[in-house]
């Protein structure tokens, strides 16, 4: 046989498109020639294949031969393509039995000597493996976050070999163990119970996580406004086995790769105020999620919100509504989820003890407006909740009194989300314009009130809707059936940007 047909998985953004290897030998003057839009990695991948084959103790045709990765216009990157085409050399060789390649796919980077090495992107290889109903094949190292899809044939190999005797004789090579899903309060790093004081914070970090909110925490330096962020995942609803493998399959395409101690908890990002544009939304010539897909289904905190760069700031303004990214290049278009939550941090000023009552804040009026203009009306607006984070007073530190943990929180959380995805099948947060007007109404005297507040503070549309948004959450954590005043004062309360504030 001088032709074989070998199955694998490209990379394109979270998605693995099915890519055939097709191998053909033929005379002529002995040479390798792979075509279909091959990067460099995958062109050099002749070198590593043939070594492979030679120190595997098989013979390497001394053909002309031909490579094909179909289909022809997706590009193709990366070392997962060697174990294929090493396979595809070897049957059109007729070195090993082709009959059961059919049913399988392969990835795999091959070293010289024969053995695999893991590769990046394998999880969104075995779902669409698992849809295509083969079996994957993959190095031993990959098996681990292969074994997180359920329902999906994996089997591990360490070597060529191994996989050869697999398609000579059968099951030579055993499925790995899933491992079960770990208890979320057992792999949790922080808990809600460490942060002394701060009550009206935590109310309104309860509320972030139950509807899906936006926040942003105002205060002086030292006052615990990193340390609250960074419990937020801890007290949001556990992710569903889809949402854990979307956020999974992100983490292993990412430069990163995927941590499987961190399988199942809800990503928390907070990359530094010197971070670029292409490095929160996502770019590069090979289009890589950044860290607003990293933070898919979590969060994403932005500490010294003032401190980033503008046209920064401005780019989140966009996957903030739609829960997408889209990165165009002049050869490709790669898509990434970004539906995450924005947690952000800020001084009330300049030196950060602006309304402080133990310290005297040095800046001048147009040293604090112009700090504050750093973070522009439109972002801001998109923020649900605005709140102030004071200084603690001692006796507050001393923890005289119990805290809540982040597992009794959650409790609660999880019981008001389960209330609006039976009414709305999504959180509060996203709520449409007609799902507000139908799940938000409200009293004539609690229209006048609103009414009242938007005039006072010169609220926009969106931040009316908002406010609407926060209270429905009130109301479901509170298990209300209908948005009272209470609830709407609190609601608008929770606005000190717009009403002044610290600031």
């Amino acid at each position: 046989m001088s032709l074989a047909i070998v199955y694998t998985r490209a990379q394109v953004g979270i998605h693995a498109p099915l890519v055939s290897v097709e191998v053909h030998l033929s005379g002529g003057l002995p040479g390798l020639f792979i075509v279909g839009l091959p990067e460099a990695a995958v062109k050099e991948s002749k070198d590593r294949v043939r070594g492979a084959i030679l120190n595997s103790q098989f013979e390497f045709p001394s053909r002309r031969i031909t490579i094909n990765l179909a289909p022809a216009d997706l590009p193709k990157e990366g070392g997962r393509f060697d174990l294929p085409i090493a396979l595809g050399i070897l049957a059109a060789s007729g070195q090993i039995n082709a009959e059961r390649l059919p049913n399988y796919e392969f990835l795999g980077e091959l070293a010289l000597g024969g053995q695999l090495r893991g590769i990046r992107g394998v999880l969104p290889a075995t779902l669409a493996c698992r849809d295509a109903q083969r079996t994957l094949l993959a190095p031993a190292e990959n098996t681990g976050e292969a074994m997180l899809v359920g329902n999906a044939s994996v089997l591990g190999a360490a070597h060529l070999l191994a996989v050869c005797r697999q398609l000579a004789t059968g099951p030579a090579l055993h499925p790995p163990l899933r491992q079960p899903r770990p208890p979320l309060d057992a792999i949790l790093e922080r808990d809600l119970s460490d942060v002394r004081g701060q009550h009206h914070a935590k109310r309104a970090l309860e509320i972030a996580a139950a509807g899906g909110h936006n926040l942003l925490l105002i205060g002086p330096p030292g006052t615990g406004k990193t340390m609250l962020a960074s419990r937020l995942p801890g007290i949001m609803p556990p992710l569903n086995e889809a949402e854990a493998l979307e956020t999974a399959a992100i983490a292993s395409v990412s430069a990163q790769g995927l941590n499987l101690r961190q399988w199942g908890i809800r990503p928390f990002r907070a990359p530094h105020h010197t971070a670029s544009a292409v490095a929160l939304v996502g770019g590069g010539s090979q289009p890589r999620p950044g860290e607003i897909s990293l933070a898919h289904q979590g969060v994403l905190f932005l500490d010294e919100l003032p401190e980033y760069n503008r046209h920064v700031l401005e780019v989140l303004r966009e996957p903030l509504e739609s829960g997408r990214i889209t990165i165009s290049r002049a050869a490709r278009q790669a898509d990434f989820p970004a539906r995450f939550q924005l947690v952000a941090a800020m001084n009330p000023c300049p030196c950060g003890y602006l309304g402080d009552s133990e310290r005297r804040c040095a800046c001048g009026p147009e040293q604090i407006r112009r700090y504050r203009g750093r973070v522009s009306g439109p972002l801001a607006d998109r923020i649900d909740l605005h709140i102030e984070v004071p200084r603690l007073a001692y006796k507050a530190l001393r923890g005289e009194t119990a805290e809540e943990s982040s597992a009794t929180v959650r409790a609660r959380v999880s019981v008001a989300r389960d209330r609006q995805l039976r009414r709305a099948g999504k959180a509060n947060s996203a709520l449409s314009t007609r799902e507000i007007e139908r799940h938000c109404a409200l009293k004539e005297a609690d229209h006048r009130l609103l009414e009242h507040a938007m005039e006072k503070l010169g609220l926009s549309p969106r931040a009316y809707h908002r406010i609407l948004k926060v209270a429905r959450t009130i109301t479901d954590l509170g298990g209300g059936e209908f948005i009272g005043t209470p609830q709407l004062t609190e609601a608008i309360s929770y606005r000190a940007l717009d009403r002044g504030g610290l600031l």
